[in-house]
């Protein structure tokens, strides 16, 4: 009989119900007792760090471990230098445990990376506009200095394609390096140094939230736009072009390639070009179906290059229009340092350049390093992470080196060849070296489409479709950050791509603080867990009591006034409902997602509160965090509203309300 009732009855029926309840209510002494000591752990806590005790605490913990950073934990000052020592270069923690056995397997990735390393530096130093030998110098100081600072075992450290493709774009509107190579040079080591002091300030400093207002989405647009234009960039390689555009737009290139079919080309660079890189992609796939051969890829441009120079040498294809590389300098990395320019008229070009070079390197580092930390089961500390390269770029820039990040191709590579710690990294250091001192002769006959083809086969892994395909899918605004990104790399430049998908993103960012949502909470039949009775209709309304929970993590000036509104908007809108059958007399705020407020926040409550008291409506805060009841007891808002009216929880806060028949808790 009861199932047949129709649900307004039966609702309206656990409504009367759930009042009798609430009516019948109580409070003893003791739950008065023990509400008002709870009360007291929230009201009494200690105030929480300053802003300078929060940086210097930013600073320990990023160069200190945990365990050991406290400031009571007082330590002998050797302890403390040798704590200082091995969280700086972690490399003294896990040295201690090295085993031969683990040498194996790292001298084994370290030869497999420099097989493939070597030729794609020389292929990317082209990309960014510089001399082969300077890609080839990126893979030797850089990797040594992150394998004792960087806490990744997998990461491979040298030249990528993006931020190669970065320095080419946006250098290069600075200082144009067929003009004026020497001073092209001087400014991308500017960049490079800028870039390591910004890398390490986010680490030194904690500022690593500022990678991630180039959100997730922002990067797969970005990668998949630059993967385009550097595709098209090597056309110039692939089909030995003579005159090429320095823009980077699709529209720019493609003109340039047309307008070259007008001049003397030479088809043999094209075929030569696409055979290897067939040979590569072929490589490729066989690796991927059998997982024993993951050496094949790793070596195929190697071979592609050595086998490629033996033609052009035997055949003395050059002399037939096949481009070749000819010389290059070798040798030890040359300091670099009297060609950092601090006074230059271009320094604030630069600063601009390491910024955007910082977070493009950073993103894409620790995105890499991650994911292969989580396959093999331990954290990366990601500030210690930004130190070292940091830090490891700082010195590249001294040592005639451009900015040096890690690679997802070659990460990839080290780790299915199995590598166990760093070690590889330098293992591929001092064979790049070597290579630097007794081979750079023997690639004066490479040709310069092999290398177009190096970086083409590397290009099909910047491209996600499968992952835009999920933005799409689940958040439209992102996907909108990841289109910008993409169309204003492709058809603007790459600093366009980059302001479109920042600006999508701090547009996201700024209408959720200006619209956040606020809720209704009810409380779930037969507990004491409040939720929201949109997400959950069982949950059932206090009556006389309005819930209301604030999803903002900030109430500040840009949401606070929207939000006073709101509540006030939504009592005068219960009290008029026809069915409501107890006026509200009672408002409780659950402040448990507000992580801090500021001033005008602070107004807007006390506004509120006002405006309630007097229309005869009492207002309690329940689940204040730490900075909130701070600043209102600083504010002396706890003083004026009561501080009867502050709860640890919300059921305590509708206990207090209920169990004195809607009378307010004591005095609020």
């Amino acid at each position: 009989m009861a199932a047949s009732l129709p649900t307004s009855v039966s609702s309206a029926t656990d409504h009367v119900f759930s009042i009798e309840r609430h009516e019948q209510l109580q409070l003893s002494p003791e739950d008065r007792q023990r509400i008002t000591e709870r009360t007291k752990w929230v009201l009494d806590s200690p105030d929480p760090p300053g802003f300078r005790q929060e940086i210097i605490g930013s600073i320990r913990n990023a160069v200190f471990s945990r365990k050991n950073n406290k400031l009571g934990s007082a330590q002998p000052p050797l302890a403390c230098v040798g704590e200082f020592l091995s969280s700086v270069f972690p490399i003294l923690n896990w040295a201690k445990d090295y085993k031969v056995s683990m040498f194996k397997n790292d001298l084994l990735s370290g030869l497999t990376l420099a097989s493939l390393c070597i030729p794609q530096s020389i292929g990317y130093a082209g990309l960014a506009q510089l001399k082969p030998q300077y890609g080839l110098y990126t893979s030797v100081v850089p990797p040594l200095i992150y394998s004792t600072m960087g806490t990744s075992r997998e990461l491979a450290i040298g030249p990528v394609a993006v931020v190669s493709l970065l320095i080419s774009a946006m250098c290069s509107k600075v200082v144009n390096p067929m003009v004026d190579p020497v001073s092209y040079n001087k400014l991308v080591f500017t960049v490079t140094f800028f870039t390591g002091a910004f890398q390490a300030l986010f680490g030194l400093f904690r500022l690593g939230f500022l990678i991630d207002f180039l959100s997730q989405a922002a990067i797969v647009g970005f990668m998949g736009g630059a993967a385009i234009v550097i595709g098209l960039q090597q056309l110039k390689g692939l089909l030995g072009i003579n005159h090429f555009t320095t823009k980077t737009d699709v529209v720019s290139v493609l003109i340039a390639v047309v307008k070259s079919f007008h001049d003397t080309w030479y088809p043999q660079n094209f075929i030569l070009g696409c055979s290897f890189l067939i040979f590569i992609l072929i490589t490729r796939l066989v690796g991927k179906r059998n997982r024993r051969l993951f050496w094949l890829p790793a070596i195929a441009p190697l071979v592609s290059v050595i086998l490629s120079t033996l033609i052009v040498y035997l055949t003395r294809a050059d002399e037939h229009g096949i481009k070749i590389i000819k010389h290059f300098k070798g040798g030890l990395n040359p300091s670099s340092v009297n060609q950092l320019q601090f006074n230059s008229p271009h320094l604030r070009e630069s600063v601009k350049i390491g910024l955007v070079c910082a977070i493009i390197a950073l993103t894409e580092a620790v995105a890499v390093g991650r994911s292969f930390a989580t396959i093999k089961g331990y954290n990366m500390d990601g500030n210690k992470e930004m130190i070292a390269m940091g830090f490891m770029n700082i010195a590249g820039s001294m040592s005639s080196c451009y900015v040096a990040t890690g690679s997802f191709s070659r990460t990839a590579v080290n780790f299915s060849a199995g590598c166990q710690t760093a070690v590889s990294n330098i293992v591929m250091a001092i064979t790049v070296l070597v290579s630097l001192q007794l081979f750079t002769g023997l690639l004066y006959y490479t040709p310069v489409a092999i290398l177009a083809s190096i970086i083409l086969s590397a290009l099909p892994g910047l491209i996600n479709y499968t992952e835009a395909y999920n933005i799409w899918k689940v958040d439209k605004l992102d996907f909108l950050a990841c289109a910008g990104a993409f169309f204003g790399v492709l058809f603007a430049s790459v600093e366009m791509g980059l302001m479109v998908a920042v600006a999508v993103s701090f547009a996201k960012i700024i209408l959720n603080a200006l619209r956040p949502r606020v809720e209704e909470l009810g409380r779930l039949p037969g507990t004491d867990i409040f939720c929201e009775v949109d997400q959950y209709p069982v949950a059932q309304a206090v009556p006389g009591i309005l819930i209301i929970r604030l999803n903002s993590g900030l109430l500040c000036f840009t949401n606070a006034n929207p939000l006073r509104d709101r509540i006030l908007k939504w009592v005068t809108e219960e009290n008029g409902k026809e069915v409501t059958k107890r006026p509200i007399t009672g408002i409780i705020l659950d402040m448990s997602s507000v992580n801090n407020i500021d001033y005008a926040g602070i107004l807007a409550l006390e506004e509120t509160n006002k405006k309630l008291l007097s229309g005869g409506i009492k207002l309690a805060i329940a689940s204040p965090r730490w900075q909130v009841i701070h600043k209102l007891k600083v504010a002396k808002f706890v003083d004026k509203v009561g501080r009867d009216c502050i709860f640890l929880t919300v059921s305590e806060a509708v206990d207090s309300f209920v169990g004195s028949r809607f009378n307010g808790p004591g005095n609020c």
